[in-house]
C-alpha cells in the first residue's frame, strides 16, 4: 500500500524536522563571511597604520641624523665629535673650551631646524641622565623621566628607532603640546651617539603628520568599502547558487513524490481495468442478446445498461491509457492536419450540441511530436471544450509561431462553464476531474505527452467565461 512506504518509526512518533538549505545556509554563510570580511579589514587596516607609521617614523629620524652630521661639519668640528655628545649643554665642561663657540652654534642650528619641524607638536632632548635638557616646550627642561619604557627602549638600542600612535593622555607629563592635535600623534624617540656608538642623547619628537592621518583614513576606507564589497559579493554569488541548487532539489523531489504515487496509482487502476474488462463484456453481450426477445417498455432499460456499460468501458480504456508508458518516436507532424482530423471525429457531436468552430487554417510549420499521441492530446482537449458547452457556445482554435520560428503556440479556447481558482490550480493533479462521471486522466495524460516530446501545456480558466489551453510545440528542426 501507498500509506505503508511512508510509514517508518514506532506509531505516534513525529517526523523528523525538515532540513531548511537555503535558511541554514544563508544565516551560516553570513555569519562565516561577515567575520573573514571583519577580520581581513582589521588585519589590514592594522597593517597599513603601522606600515605608514614606522615608514614616516624611518624617514623622520634619517633626516634628523642627517641635519646632525651635516651641522657637525659645517662648523667644522672634529669627526670624532657628534651631535648626541653636543645636544647636552651640561657636557660642555668636559670638552676643550676653544672649541665652545662652535658646539654652541652647531647645537643652536640643530635644534632650530627641530623646533622648526613641519607638523610638530613638541620636541624633547634627553640626556644620558633620562633629563629633559631641552624643550620646544620650556616649561619641561630639568624634567626627569628615568623608568619611562619606550626611553629606556630608545638608549638601550642604539639603531632602533622607538614609534608610537596614541590619542593625548593627562597622565604623561611629558605630552604638554603647545596646540592640541586634532586627532592622533605619531611619537617617535631618535638616539643620537657619541663616537663610540653608545646612546648619548635622544630625541623625542610628536608629530601630528595630517597629510599621513588623511591617507591612512582614505586606506582604511578603501580597505573597508572592499571588504565589504566582496564579501557582499562572494555571499550574494554563493546564495544565488543554493537558492537555485535548492529549488531544484526541491522540485525533484516533489516530481519523485509525484512520479511514485503515479506509478503506484497506475499499477492499482491497471489492475482495476484489466478485472472490469471481461465482466463489462459479458453483461453488455448478455445485454444485446436479451434486447431482441424482451417486450418493448422492458427493451429501455436494457438499453440504459448497454449505455452505461459502454460508458464504464470507455473510462477502462482511459484508465489503461494513462497508466501504461508513453511509446512511440520523435517525428515531425503537421499540425494544421492533425487539427482537421480530430475536428472531423467530432463533427457530430459538434453539430448535436450546436457549438459553433471558429478555425482559420493558416500555414503553420511542421512539430516535433508522434501522430498518433498528438491526436490523443488534440481528441481529450476537443471532448473537454464540447461537453463544457452542451448548450452551445463558440470553439476556437488558434496556430501562432512565436517570432523566433523556434516554437509553436495551439491555443484552444471555449466558453463553457470554466473552473474556479482553485479547481484551475488542480487541473492537472492525477485523477481530479470537475465533471460528473469523469476519470481526472486526460489533462494528466496531455501534460505528459507535451513533456515527452520537450512541449509545454498551460491552462487559464475563469467561471461561467470558459477555459483556454495552450500547447507550445517545439518546431521540428528545433531539437536542441
Amino acid at each position: 500500500m501507498i500509506w505503508d512506504r511512508y510509514t517508518t518509526g514506532k506509531t505516534g512518533d513525529s517526523p523528523p524536522p525538515e532540513f531548511n538549505l537555503l535558511r541554514w545556509f544563508s544565516l551560516v554563510s553570513l555569519v562565516v563571511i561577515a567575520s573573514v570580511a571583519i577580520g581581513l579589514g582589521v588585519i589590514s587596516t592594522r597593517f597599513v597604520l603601522t606600515e605608514s607609521i614606522e615608514r614616516d617614523a624611518m624617514l623622520s629620524a634619517q633626516f634628523i641624523q642627517s641635519i646632525a652630521d651635516a651641522e657637525t661639519r659645517h662648523v667644522a668640528l672634529p669627526a670624532s665629535m657628534t651631535m648626541g655628545e653636543l645636544l647636552d649643554a651640561r657636557q660642555d665642561a668636559y670638552h676643550p673650551q676653544s672649541m665652545l663657540a662652535a658646539r654652541q652654534r652647531a647645537r643652536s642650528e640643530f635644534l632650530d631646524h627641530i623646533a622648526l619641524l613641519p607638523d610638530a607638536l613638541l620636541a624633547n632632548v634627553y640626556g644620558a641622565d633620562r633629563v629633559i635638557v631641552w624643550s620646544t616646550n620650556p616649561s619641561l627642561v630639568g624634567k626627569d623621566l628615568s623608568g619611562h619604557d619606550d626611553l629606556e627602549q630608545a638608549f638601550a638600542h642604539p639603531r632602533q628607532v622607538a614609534t608610537s600612535y596614541d590619542a593625548v593622555s593627562g597622565s604623561r607629563s611629558e605630552q604638554k603640546f603647545l596646540r592640541a592635535p586634532r586627532t592622533l600623534f605619531i611619537e617617535n624617540y631618535i638616539p643620537l651617539l657619541d663616537d663610540q656608538g653608545n646612546v648619548a642623547t635622544v630625541v623625542e619628537i610628536y608629530k601630528e603628520p595630517r597629510d599621513l592621518v588623511s591617507r591612512i583614513q582614505r586606506g582604511f576606507m578603501l580597505i573597508w568599502l572592499a571588504s565589504a564589497l566582496g564579501g557582499g559579493l562572494i555571499y550574494l554569488g554563493l546564495f544565488w547558487i543554493v537558492r537555485r541548487a535548492s529549488l531544484l532539489l526541491a522540485q525533484q523531489q516533489s516530481q519523485l513524490i509525484a512520479n511514485e504515487t503515479f506509478v503506484a496509482l497506475g499499477e492499482m487502476s491497471s489492475a482495476v481495468a484489466h478485472s472490469l474488462r471481461n465482466p463489462l463484456a459479458s453483461i453488455r453481450s448478455s445485454a444485446e442478446l436479451a434486447q431482441d426477445m424482451v417486450d418493448p417498455p422492458v427493451r429501455k432499460n436494457i438499453t440504459d445498461i448497454i449505455s452505461q456499460v459502454d460508458r464504464m468501458s470507455k473510462w477502462v480504456r482511459e484508465l489503461l491509457i494513462s497508466a501504461r508508458p508513453m511509446s512511440g518516436e520523435f517525428e515531425a507532424v503537421e499540425p494544421i492536419a492533425a487539427i482537421h482530423e480530430a475536428l472531423h471525429g467530432f463533427d457530430q457531436q459538434i453539430r448535436h450540441s450546436g457549438v459553433r468552430v471558429e478555425f482559420r487554417a493558416e500555414a503553420a510549420p511542421a512539430v516535433i511530436s508522434h501522430r498518433v499521441l498528438l491526436a490523443q492530446v488534440l481528441n481529450s482537449l476537443l471532448a473537454n471544450a464540447i461537453e463544457a458547452m452542451p448548450n452551445g457556445g463558440l470553439l476556437r482554435i488558434e496556430v501562432t509561431p512565436d517570432s523566433s520560428g523556434k516554437r509553436l503556440a495551439l491555443a484552444i479556447t471555449d466558453t463553457g462553464q470554466g473552473m474556479s481558482r482553485k479547481q484551475e490550480t488542480l487541473a492537472f493533479k492525477p485523477y481530479y476531474t470537475t465533471k460528473q462521471g469523469g476519470l481526472g486522466v486526460g489533462l494528466v495524460m496531455v501534460k505528459r505527452i507535451m513533456e515527452r516530446f520537450g512541449g509545454q501545456v498551460s491552462l487559464t480558466s475563469r467561471e461561467r467565461e470558459g477555459t483556454r489551453i495552450c500547447l507550445n510545440f517545439k518546431v521540428a528542426g528545433e531539437r536542441g
